[in-house]
Order: structure tokens, then sequence, then C-alpha cells
């Protein structure tokens, strides 16, 4: 079982104490750090000085990024189903001559 840990995770210059799974650390303070590279982002390429409205736009950056995965996900698994179909009947056909 996974053992549990007691982190800080720092974001828009605000502290959070997080109890998690040992395995979880990593991937939280990596997105604490992408979250902070995008808000300067944010606020240096656009006239933005509250931090909500920056917080709410990478909230919809990374929900956009993961909604659009998804898509291209599932139009891949699509085309991968038609491909396969073809290639049924392309073996149906040769097995009946």
């Amino acid at each position: 079982m996974d053992e549990k840990l007691k982190i800080k995770i720092s974001i828009a210059d605000r502290v959070y104490p997080l109890t998690v799974n040992f395995s979880q650390e990593e991937g939280l303070r990596s997105a604490s750090k992408k979250i902070d590279v995008m808000m300067k982002q944010f606020e240096e390429n656009y006239a933005v000085r509250d931090k909500q409205d920056v917080l709410a736009m990478c909230a919809l950056q990374f929900a956009s990024q993961v909604e659009q995965k998804q898509i291209d996900n599932s139009i891949n698994g699509e085309e991968t189903i038609e491909r396969i179909k073809k290639l049924n009947a392309l073996l149906d056909q040769y097995l009946d001559n």
C-alpha cells in the first residue's frame, strides 16, 4: 500500500498543505511548477492583475489540453476501428474466393 506523505505545495504565492500518497508527490510538485510558469506567462503577455483571473485562465488552458487529448484519442480510436473493419472486409473477400 502507498505510504502517506505530508507535503506543502505553493500555487500563486499561497501554500497548501496536503497529505498524499508517496507516488503522487512528484506529479503534484510538477503540476504546481507548471501552474506557476503558466501564470507568469499570462501575467507577462496580458494585462491581468487579478490572481483569480490568471488562475482561471490557467485552469481553462489545462482543462482544454485534457479535453483535446480525449478528442484526439477518440478520433484515433474511431479511425482504427474503421481500418479494422476494412481489413476484415478484405479478408472476408479473400477467404470467400
